[in-house]
């Protein structure tokens, strides 16, 4: 286990709800709770979790959501004074927040320097029109751009800009005209992840009813060798399945969940693992304010992490990083799996395993028949 420790700050507020979107976020019309309110429980629970946890200054911070841009640089850089009067930050911590495009400016981003903030990641998802209208996007095409271009001139090095790709009625060319876009920002790292149609989202539903057409899981292989190459060709290199950065642009807080290092979740439904435990806490933030107005930490669930489960995990998320996992991790049920995907050229074989740049596209596959045979 990775002796580095995060944390993950979970702002639930969002403008509009995007249809493909499950996560634990509410509009307006979805919850009474003010921005304010969220803030004054955030810093009680922030309290409370460094007191109760023990735990070192973080090595790495990580505002997401939801969308932490409408709390502004104002109230991002109350979130991380809050870190910092409670757990602490090491020397050179990584600080990062999402933001959505259409809530930023050149004004925001020289306040979330100003904070501390030396990171930021914005949704871009595509710089298709009629693809952002599929997925329920607020942002026009080039409003993502224009913001990644606004966060490297404030003096941000660190950029990263999402990209979705399998949406229904998507095309070769809508992936090529993000790709040409993401190229064209200036960031140093690019996230592309394939399209989940999740069960009660108003894609999900739109699909049932045959108004949108399913996502195919070979357009998903196509498009993901289509990204592949563009960005290893640009000088990204991958270090994780769906994450490509240029040198120096890997993102220190997905790697500490990657390596298995421990983080504390703080929001309403935010996860965490700290001291052997999963944590997760209440999800509606007018319960999250009652508990914590009550001194009391707002955690719904807590699971012991058992020896086996967290081998199966280190294995699990290890062999989707481009440097694998210590060989010695693989029991020796596994070894003939391993070597038959080795011979197929789909994983490397050394002091570690990992998979290839041909087994990307199966890693998914592989990981499974291996924690199968463990």
């Amino acid at each position: 286990m990775s002796d580095t420790f995060g944390v993950y700050v979970h702002v639930p507020f969002c403008a509009s709800r995007c249809g493909y979107c499950d996560f634990n976020t509410y509009t307006p019309a979805e919850t009474t709770s003010s921005y304010e309110a969220y803030l004054s429980s955030l810093a009680r629970e922030l309290e409370l979790a460094a007191a109760a946890s023990g735990a070192s200054p973080a090595d790495t911070v990580f505002v997401g959501g939801g969308t932490p841009s409408l709390l502004g640089a104002e109230g991002l850089g109350r979130v991380l004074e809050m870190v910092r009067a409670t757990f602490g930050l090491r020397p050179g911590a990584e600080v990062t927040t999402e933001s959505n495009p259409e809530s930023t400016s050149p004004q925001y981003f020289a306040g979330l320097l100003d904070a501390g903030f030396n990171r930021v990641s914005l949704g871009m998802q595509s710089a298709s029109t009629p693809v952002l209208r599929v997925l329920d996007r607020r942002h026009t095409p080039g409003r993502a751009v224009a913001a990644a271009r606004e966060a490297r001139a404030a003096g941000f090095d660190h950029v990263n800009l999402d990209m979705i790709y399998g949406t229904p009625t998507e095309n070769d060319d809508d992936v090529r005209a993000t790709l040409d876009a993401v190229l064209s920002a200036g960031v140093d790292h690019v996230s592309a992840y394939s399209l989940i149609v999740e069960d009660g989202t108003a894609m999900a539903r739109k699909i049932r009813r045959g108004e949108l057409p399913a996502p195919e899981e070979d357009v998903y292989a196509d498009r993901y060798e289509l990204i592949a190459n563009t960005l290893d060709e640009a000088g990204f290199g991958w270090y994780e399945v769906s994450n490509w950065a240029a040198p120096g642009g890997q993102c220190r807080h997905n790697l500490l969940y990657w390596r298995g290092g421990q983080w504390w979740g703080a929001g309403p439904g935010a996860h965490g693992d700290v001291g052997g435990q999963r944590l997760v806490n209440v999800k509606r933030p007018e319960r999250y304010n009652e508990m914590l107005g009550a001194g009391e930490l707002p955690i719904a669930e807590r699971e012991d992490i058992s020896a086996e489960a967290r081998h199966f995990e280190r294995i699990m998320l290890g062999l989707r990083l481009r440097e694998g996992v210590p060989r010695s991790w693989i029991g020796e049920a596994a070894r003939g799996v391993v070597d038959k995907h080795a011979a197929a050229g789909l994983l490397a074989v050394g002091e570690r395993v990992a998979v290839t740049d041909r087994g990307r596209l199966l890693a998914d596959g592989i990981i499974t028949d291996i924690l199968a045979a463990e």
